[in-house]
């Protein structure tokens, strides 16, 4: 079981943001993995820090969790799992950014190859498809690796040379004052290397890129709704040689329904009952995501009246808890017009509940209503 993530940042559950990114920056500089090299439980430290703070510093997962804890991000697709360190830096580069505050791993700087950046694209779905999951082709552009140079931006038999600016490390000093920060070379973009204009890639110019639109087979599980995020590795921008290419997310965006509400995996539904049916009771077909399902309205039942039935609602996001229920609202159905025999009938009803058409009450307001 994961341990309680205000625990992890060693704050208070009432804090501020400003205090939630105050405790992390700490932390995360304690289990930095420049501060800690080879260690491997620094790094599971410092990954799972970086979780916490991910979930917290996000108004909308931050209420979740208080909510529902690690449950409720699962079962919402929100629960955080970054791959690795680099992953890390990528996702906060407020916190690691301006070549990091040890000269190390931030977008900034890289003492290896950089890491490609994530790309995210948005898919609207019906709110059926939602429900029940479904697979669909989307269309993406990103860069992929030169295929003439295989992503070194070099003509065959070339050789770049080292950079003039940082003479090769990648990284330059920048000093304002006391201040000494260590920066990627602007020059060379941390690769340390240049490429001569005549040892240029002829197809990419040097790049050591190619612009490439791929088709995925995007497979949505049963139960996403809006904000959820599908994930797929190595498939956002490519990296420098040698580093690993950025990931894409798929947001999913889910259009409502006409008929159907949801809350989490709880659904909501109205359904209109004849005022004799809700007098009499009865039986009565109501419909559900999953189809139609039977329930007994008992006699004298009142408008507003709401059934749950249990499990009847959404599959949680990859089986993760049991099936949400479903809310059936029973509303009178008066109808807007009567036949002379409806009138006729209902004034006679009056009648011998001892009721005046022509007094104040239930039933002046409802005879009105139906002759209206």
């Amino acid at each position: 079981m994961p341990r309680d993530f205000y625990e992890v940042l060693g704050v208070q559950r009432d804090v501020d943001a400003s205090e939630i990114k105050k405790a992390y920056r700490k932390m995360a500089m304690q289990y930095h993995p420049d501060r800690n090299p080879d260690n491997p439980e620094a790094e599971v430290k410092f990954k799972e820090v970086s979780e916490a703070y991910e979930v917290l510093i996000n108004p909308e997962k931050r209420q979740i969790y208080d909510r529902f804890g690690h449950d409720g991000l699962r079962g919402r697709g929100f629960e955080p799992n970054f791959t690795d360190v680099g992953d890390i830096f990528s996702h906060f580069s407020d916190i690691f950014g301006f070549g990091d505050l040890f000269g190390g791993r931030g977008r900034g700087a890289s003492r290896g190859p950089r890491r490609g950046a994530d790309l995210e694209i948005q898919l609207d779905l019906d709110f059926m498809d939602a429900v029940n999951g479904l697979s669909r082709d989307v269309t993406i552009q990103r860069n992929v690796h030169c295929d003439a140079c295989s992503g070194s931006g070099l003509k065959s038999g070339a050789s770049p040379k080292n950079c003039g600016t940082c003479g090769g490390v990648g990284q330059v000093i920048q000093q304002t004052g006391f201040l000494r920060i260590q920066t990627g070379c602007p020059a060379c973009g941390g690769a340390g290397k240049s490429i001569a204009a005549e040892d240029r890639c002829g197809t990419c110019r040097g790049s050591g890129r190619a612009r490439k639109t791929e088709t995925l087979k995007v497979t949505v599980p049963a139960g996403v709704d809006s904000g959820m995020q599908l994930r797929f590795v190595g498939k956002g921008e490519v990296g420098d040689p040698g580093g690993a290419p950025g990931n894409l997310f798929v947001t999913i965006q889910v259009r409502p329904h006409e008929t159907f509400k949801r809350d989490g995996a709880d659904t909501f539904v109205e359904v209109p009952v004849h005022y004799t049916v809700m007098c009499l009771g009865g039986s009565l077909t109501v419909p559900t995501v999953h189809g139609e399902e039977s329930i007994t309205v008992p006699a004298g039942c009142e408008s507003g009246k709401v059934f749950v039935l249990r499990g009847k609602g959404i599959d949680r996001v990859n089986g993760r808890g049991p099936r949400g229920d479903h809310h059936v609202q029973l509303l009178v159905d008066v109808p807007k017009k009567v036949t002379a025999d409806e009138e006729r009938l209902l004034r006679e009803l009056a009648a011998l509940q001892g009721h005046s058409i022509d007094e104040k009450g239930f039933w002046k307001g409802l005879i009105e209503k139906l002759t209206s």
